[in-house]
């Protein structure tokens, strides 16, 4: 399969477990099924339970890798995007999160040399303004502390898409990423509880967590670890506007949501504007 075939099909795949853990965090924190805390910590532990396993049964040595910084930047993204969801609205969350990341990873790459060809930036305006169409009609007033949690989650999902680049082994280090963040979402709750929160769940809650940190998250990532290889940051940036449109689509397909014209048209620029930006050639850096 030839490398660009195989990226797109690898980063489409990523991007579709993205959507669909939005829609297991919907489902599980908007009706208050388990707190935030509880979520993190069960969604990283289901993860790093789940991949620590596919890497130990591989065939040949293996074993769990990935580093420290990229631990912590999960850890940090995951923590981050539980909290924001209970105090924001899911296309607000939206809007501030995959802004938040595309400053982050453009402006690394641009940073880094990296030039943006016209037709990537026009890629890139058509995307924009699709998201922007898709969730502005229902904004209001972010609540501070809400939108303040979603931007350090975009901060952190691009760093953390960042450090992946040029990993050998995706899957060993991804598993090796969530075992450390593990401690981490457990100190998280345990720090919650000490100031006075009592943590809650229901068995629904629970298995939503576990099933966006084991299928979502785990095999999800490590599937964006393996396209971001090929993927310069800038594209990868752009890619993963694609991620609200796909959301939405799930939500009229799976949560009954009503599909509505401005719905089917600010997706179609959304996807339009990826395709566009994501299959250019790369210029060369300066």
């Amino acid at each position: 399969m030839r490398t660009e075939a195989r990226t797109a099909l690898l980063a489409g795949a990523a991007l579709t477990g993205f959507a669909a853990n939005s829609l297991l965090c919907r489902l599980a924190l908007g009706p208050r099924l388990v707190d935030a805390a509880t979520f993190t910590a069960v969604r990283l532990l289901s993860g790093a339970v789940v991949l620590a396993l596919l890497v130990l049964g591989r065939s040949g040595a293996s074993r769990p890798a990935g580093t420290w910084r990229a631990a912590f930047a999960l850890f940090a993204y995951a923590a981050a995007f539980s909290f924001a969801y209970l105090a924001l609205p899911a296309g607000t969350g939206a809007l501030i999160l995959f802004g938040v990341v595309q400053a982050t990873m453009i402006g690394w790459g641009l940073v880094g040399g990296e030039r943006l060809r016209p037709v990537v930036w026009l890629g890139l305006g058509l995307a924009v303004s699709g998201l922007v169409a898709l969730t502005l009609p229902g904004l209001s007033a972010p609540d501070p502390g809400g939108a303040l949690c979603m931007a350090v989650a975009g901060v952190a999902w691009g760093v953390y898409s960042l450090l992946g680049r040029g990993t050998k082994d995706p899957l060993a280090a991804t598993a090796g990423n969530f075992l450390r963040a593990v401690p981490m979402a457990l100190a998280l709750l345990a720090g919650v509880t000490l100031y006075g929160a009592v943590p809650h769940a229901t068995v629904r809650g629970l298995v939503l967590a576990a099933a966006s940190g084991a299928l979502a998250s785990g095999i999800g990532y490590s599937l964006w670890y393996a396209a971001l290889r090929d993927l310069p940051a800038s594209r990868a940036a752009i890619a993963q506007l694609s991620v609200p449109a796909l959301a939405a689509a799930g939500g009229v397909l799976l949560l009954a949501e009503p599909l509505t014209p401005r719905l089917a048209v600010a997706g179609a620029a959304i996807l339009a504007g990826v395709a566009t930006a994501v299959t250019s050639k790369a210029a060369p850096p300066r």
